[in-house]
């Protein structure tokens, strides 16, 4: 398994592991999405390929804390294709945004999971990498895309 930053060929995937976390996307969104993305200095994507193909991702974002000194790292974007789940491809890349977030000089690493039944076994995994629950997000929508 390869670790690794991905290029615009590897959008068919991305969008299929988009759509497996559970939010529908075309290869068109993607790529306006990916662009976008990559184009962005505070944002950074690693994906991990096994059988030459790109099988998990992870999306990163740097940001400043506001009550604390120091940079701090969320992950924004973690999933791995359901038919390579429980070989370990999850655990290295999430080590691997551990050690890009470290290089960046970030003192914490966050995620947001959403508290659907089906997302209990991602909890526990996160869990088992030393993740703790520490608060609730709360979201609203400001306009139709």
């Amino acid at each position: 398994m390869d670790i690794r930053i991905p290029t615009p060929l590897d959008i068919p995937h991305i969008t299929e592991l988009m759509n497996q976390l559970g939010y529908p996307t075309t290869i068109e969104q993607m790529t306006k999405r990916f662009t976008h993305i990559q184009s962005l200095p505070h944002y950074h994507t690693l994906v991990a390929e096994e059988d030459k193909r790109v099988v998990a991702l992870v999306g990163l974002s740097t940001g400043v804390f506001y009550e604390l000194d120091g940079v701090s790292v969320r992950i924004v974007a973690f999933v791995v294709h359901k038919e390579y789940r429980r070989r370990g491809i999850g655990e290295k890349l999430l080590k691997a945004a551990e050690q890009w977030a470290i290089l960046q000089g970030a003192t914490g690493i966050g995620l947001n999971s959403g508290n659907r039944e089906e997302r209990q076994a991602a909890h526990a995994f996160y869990r088992a990498l030393g993740y703790e629950a520490k608060s609730t997000g709360f979201q609203k929508q400001l306009r139709k895309e």
